[in-house]
């Protein structure tokens, strides 16, 4: 069940800026939502400015020992910019991440480059940029780092470890990376973790910065970043004992859920920063570290989520009596494939009639041809859904424009930004053009294209 039946939009699923005026009309950021599609188009991004930036600017405050936005939840150039006015780094893990940022004119210092194959073209590209941290995350990838700085006396790059703390994050299987079966980082229990610091640490072309971990994502329980700090202090008091090595930072990721339905109740990002900062500051303590590191964070789909919408055209509705009532939207799987991968929930509400009651069950199925392509499996609408109706799905900032795709040769969504009443195109919508421009064998001449 993803929402209580009858009942309007719950507003605290929308951001800041969001308001229904006397007529149910929905606006954000001061400009009414369904116009947007008629401006822009459907599928549609809609991100709220306002709470983009005080997402980044609560965990800032919180965060003293620093912040670094994980990009793979959702980048372009507006959000680079947003990221570094903010005072944010940036968490980048692909080459082409790094090059988008780049070319959005992030300052390499204030990059962290992660991913768990880096080649040896990537690193090289890190390191001459002068990138703030390179997150190391297997043994071969060190080697291919010590034998870049090898040829260079100029290099040191500072580097942390991404450590396994072999947490269960209780979330889905898919989304846990602290657990000791995972493809990310070295294992605390079984050692590697303790040994490649050593091995860093011995190294003088080499900076050891510290250390580095990431339980999972859409995590609700403070239990499992209590344990994560646990194990993780236990092993930065080990390595400043026997290494005689003091640790200047431990980044404890992110992962932090965010509110898809009503009935999820994650904590605040202050509810969540508060707990980790006294955890933390309370083992460095009991263990007796005294190299005083800072505790950072790398927070994505918590900044982004929140902020974004999705809005999409009714196209048809489809009564199967006694079984269920499909209504299909003009995107989908192409542009929100989470329901598929992930089993993930959402609302929907009509931004025209947003205060209306929502008392008719419906699915609403995406146009790609699949049977899976379920946006929301058991949605609640008001009663008078028709087709041509705009409808908007909160909650789509993170991983929805990131992970969007070509399938079935649909276009990618434009992005739009609200802000004081204004709407401001960040991202256009794919072409048909953009389509054919990859295929070398395309003939556009002979489609009318020229």
């Amino acid at each position: 069940m993803t929402s209580t039946k009858n009942a309007p939009l719950d507003l605290g699923l929308l951001g800041r800026t969001a308001v229904i005026d006397e007529g149910g009309r929905l606006s954000i950021g001061g400009v009414d939502i369904e116009s947007l599609a008629q401006q822009f188009g459907t599928p549609l991004y809609v991100y709220d400015e306002v709470e983009l930036r005080g997402r980044c600017a609560e965990y800032r405050t919180i965060f003293a020992g620093g912040v670094a936005y994980a990009s793979k939840a959702f980048l372009c150039g507006a959000m680079a910019r947003i990221v570094e006015e903010e005072g944010l780094d940036l968490d980048v893990s692909t080459s082409g991440e790094f090059d988008l940022a780049r070319a959005f004119g992030f300052p390499a210092a204030r990059l962290v480059i992660h991913g768990n194959n880096k080649s040896a073209a990537e690193l090289s590209a890190a390191i001459e940029s002068g990138v703030k941290h390179i997150v190391v995350d297997s043994a071969d990838e060190l080697d291919r780092i010590e034998t870049l700085v090898s040829d260079s006396s100029d290099a040191y790059p500072t580097l942390l470890i991404r450590v396994n703390p072999g947490i269960d994050a209780h979330t889905h299987e898919y989304l846990a990376t602290g657990a000791t079966d995972s493809k990310f980082g070295f294992s605390i229990e079984s050692q590697d973790a303790f040994d490649i610091a050593a091995r860093i640490i011995r190294n003088p072309a080499l900076r050891f910065g510290g250390l580095h971990a990431h339980i999972g994502s859409q995590i609700f329980a403070p239990a499992s970043y209590a344990a994560a700090l646990e194990r993780l202090v236990a092993l930065i008091a080990r390595i400043e004992r026997e290494l005689s090595q003091s640790i200047g930072e431990l980044s404890i990721g992110g992962g932090l859920g965010v509110r898809y339905v009503v009935t999820d109740n994650p904590p605040t990002i202050d509810q969540h920063g508060q707990a980790l900062v006294s955890n933390f500051d309370r083992l460095i303590k009991e263990h007796g570290v005294t190299s005083e590191p800072r505790l950072s964070t790398e927070p994505g789909r918590s900044i982004a989520g929140p902020a974004g919408l999705t809005l999409y055209t009714v196209g048809t509705i489809k009564d199967l009596p006694g079984i269920r009532t499909y209504v299909s939207v003009d995107g989908g799987i192409s542009d929100n494939p989470r329901p598929a991968l992930y089993g993930a929930e959402y609302e929907t509400f009509v931004p025209a009639r947003a205060d209306s009651d929502r008392a008719r069950v419906v699915t609403i199925a995406g146009k790609h041809c699949e049977q899976g392509d379920l946006l929301i499996r058991d949605a609640y609408v008001p009663s008078d859904l028709a087709v041509g109706d705009v409808i908007a799905v909160p909650c789509t900032g993170a991983y929805g424009h990131s992970m969007a795709s070509n399938y079935n040769a649909m276009t990618r969504p434009a992005v739009v930004f609200v802000n004081d009443g204004k709407a401001r195109l960040v991202v256009r919508r794919e072409s048909l053009e953009d389509l054919l421009a990859r295929d070398l064998c395309s003939a556009p001449d002979k489609m009318g294209l020229e």
